[in-house]
């Protein structure tokens, strides 16, 4: 598999929008109607206001994104730190530089938005300290590999979700920028926090107010926006910094929570709406569980 995805990252990335991108969107949106329902749903309970036509087309260019993602990150696999600056633009890195430069620790939260995958490589060439973004394991062990790969290359470090305690301590008192993708939900019986996310009880990782206090990090939300087709910019901006108030143990992702919201609504079409973000209904009683 490892040889297959490289040579595929020696073709050229409008051949590989055309030859994998273009069939992929075909087979998922049109003929398998791959979660098409569950998409439509999600965008139809986030957007109320938005008339049927608005939000269909929402549907099908965030499949036309995914699908382009699909070629993105097969052809960064082989991909130099110069071509990756070419078509990623880090408008303020000194945010985080000057921070980690000072001894404090960065935790980058971002989402499933526009290119993901790219942020990890475009962090890593443009900030004075590789990442280590956090990840869970994916089902296929060789997409798995390929994933870890691809995140690890200029440096990086990916760290699996369930080793991420155990480096947090072991690296509490260097400086480091972690990346943590948040917008999924957790199982049901983990802790979690609800809140209104669009226009819905939506239910979050309780984690990353834990690992800013525990690094006494400060936190930065990672905006990206899609020029065209396989370019795009990234602004980091704080959402949270040192001192953390006792007792305020989810002011992170709240914070991140309607960062990420506002995000969504200047581009709706580049979240990922397949996801089941909204999987089973807040209890009752209310309250983080």
């Amino acid at each position: 598999m490892r040889f297959i995805f490289g040579l595929l990252s020696r073709i050229p990335l409008d051949v590989l929008y055309a030859v994998i991108s273009r069939p992929l969107f075909d087979w998922g949106y049109y003929i398998f109607r791959w979660r098409r329902r569950l998409a439509a749903a999600n965008i139809a309970r986030s957007f109320p206001e938005l008339s049927a036509e608005t939000r269909a087309d929402i549907l099908k260019q965030s499949y036309r994104n995914l699908c382009g993602l699909v070629a993105e990150v097969i052809w960064s696999y082989g991909a130099t730190p110069a071509q990756i600056r070419e078509r990623v633009t880090v408008e303020n890195p000194e945010l985080v530089r000057d921070r980690i430069r000072a001894g404090q620790s960065v935790l980058l939260m971002t989402a499933h938005f526009c290119n993901w995958e790219w942020q990890v490589l475009a962090g890593n060439t443009e900030l004075d300290e590789p990442m280590f973004p956090v990840y869970k394991a994916q089902r296929v062990a060789a997409i798995d590999r390929f994933l870890v790969e691809a995140r690890s290359r200029f440096g990086g470090t990916p760290i699996p979700h369930t080793a991420l305690t155990r480096e947090l301590l072991r690296r509490r008192s260097e400086a480091h920028v972690y990346a943590l993708v948040a917008d999924q939900t957790p199982v049901h019986n983990e802790l979690k926090y609800w809140t209104t996310f669009l226009h819905q009880d939506s239910a979050f990782f309780v984690g990353a107010d834990a690992i800013a206090r525990i690094l006494k990090a400060t936190v930065v939300f990672v905006t990206m926006h899609r020029i065209r087709r396989g370019y795009y910019t990234m602004r980091v901006s704080v959402i949270d910094e040192p001192p953390y108030d006792r007792g305020a143990d989810t002011q992170v992702i709240e914070h991140y929570v309607r960062a990420l919201e506002a995000e969504i609504r200047t581009s709706p079409a580049d979240w990922l709406w397949i996801h089941r973000k909204w999987k089973y209904p807040k209890p009752r009683a209310g309250g983080a569980r």
